[in-house]
């Protein structure tokens, strides 16, 4: 293989890893901007994963090669709906924020495969009949060197997640609603005293988490594993909670961290191609990406400053 081709299986297979992350992590980024800290992003995940499965079988022969893209709005629809039973129970009820993700956490995989066996009688799908595969974009591919490299036989949902992220930054950091939102993260007493709605703002960004996580699950479920099983979603959303806090809760950040955890990822696959790679023991290689996650948590969880209210439940003043 040579050298050129080497590397563009390298890019191609990092960036379709890294879409799901990119999406998850940039969701967990609003949740804690919003004071809510968000550890169902697994769950959220898998139930996105599970719908956007369920409309594709359903959907594949009538929409066609539209069926995926579709998909993604399904896990995005179930991915919201799931999301607002942690709002609910972290702002309207105050309950802790770590029990409540935890128990999404737990529901959803058991939930996904539960409602599998009653819609197909058996605990994973068929493959689905139309998947993202891999996308030429015209015009770009045309461009000398960079083109093949970056822009063929490459991931649309990938490009999809960088624009995202770009499209997250400005929202975040250059509106008045993203504004708002780090007001009630960081402060949310003096943001009340402002006028603005606390319960309200945190709503809207665990929403928006669970829409950019639902979205995260559907992209796994119709780009690498391509059913729905109660493995499809193993660590996913605990790698993209690892990455919004490698990415200091910044969406650009955490769109570089995902990439750093997608082509870990990728390497578990791809690494038997790879001269430098090929001799070491594939096990090394599908372990590394959970032990970089563990290296991450550990080593820049205490070091990163998350939202000062993170995690704090808010009792407006009678």
């Amino acid at each position: 293989m040579s050298f050129m081709a080497m590397l563009s299986l390298v890019i191609s297979s990092t960036l379709v890893y890294s879409a799901p992350l990119i999406f998850t992590s940039i969701g967990g980024t609003f949740s804690e901007r919003s004071g809510v800290v968000n550890v169902g992003l697994e769950g959220i995940m898998g139930m996105g994963a599970f719908a956007a499965v369920v409309f594709n079988l359903t959907f594949a022969k009538q929409l066609g090669a539209a069926t995926p893209w579709l998909g993604l709005l399904a896990g995005a629809i179930v991915g919201v709906a799931f999301s607002l039973i942690h709002a609910v129970a972290t702002v309207t009820l105050r309950a802790d924020h770590i029990i409540s993700g935890t128990v999404i956490n737990l529901m959803a995989p058991a939930l996904g495969v539960f409602l599998i066996k009653v819609l197909y009688g058996k605990g994973q799908t068929e493959s689905i009949g139309q998947d993202f595969g891999y996308a030429t974009v015209p015009g770009l591919s045309k461009i000398p060197v960079l083109g093949p490299l970056f822009f063929e036989k490459t991931s649309g949902p990938a490009w999809l997640a960088i624009l995202v992220a770009g499209l997250s930054w400005y929202i975040i950091f250059k509106t008045k609603f993203g504004l708002r939102l780090r007001s009630v993260g960081e402060n949310p007493q003096a943001a009340d005293t402002l006028g603005l709605n606390v319960a309200r703002l945190r709503y809207s960004g665990v929403m928006i988490s669970g829409l950019l996580g639902g979205i995260g699950g559907a992209v796994v479920a119709q780009s690498i594993s391509l059913n729905y099983s109660a493995s499809t979603i193993v660590g996913q959303g605990f790698m993209a909670m690892a990455a919004m806090i490698f990415g200091r809760w910044n969406p650009i950040g955490a769109l570089g961290a995902s990439l750093f955890f997608g082509l870990s990822q990728s390497l578990a696959v791809i690494g038997a191609q790879l001269p430098g790679l090929k001799n070491v023991p594939s096990i090394w290689l599908q372990l590394a990406p959970y032990v970089l996650t563990i290296i991450v948590l550990v080593f820049f969880f205490g070091k990163t400053q998350a939202p000062k209210a993170d995690g704090v439940n808010y009792i407006k003043a009678a």
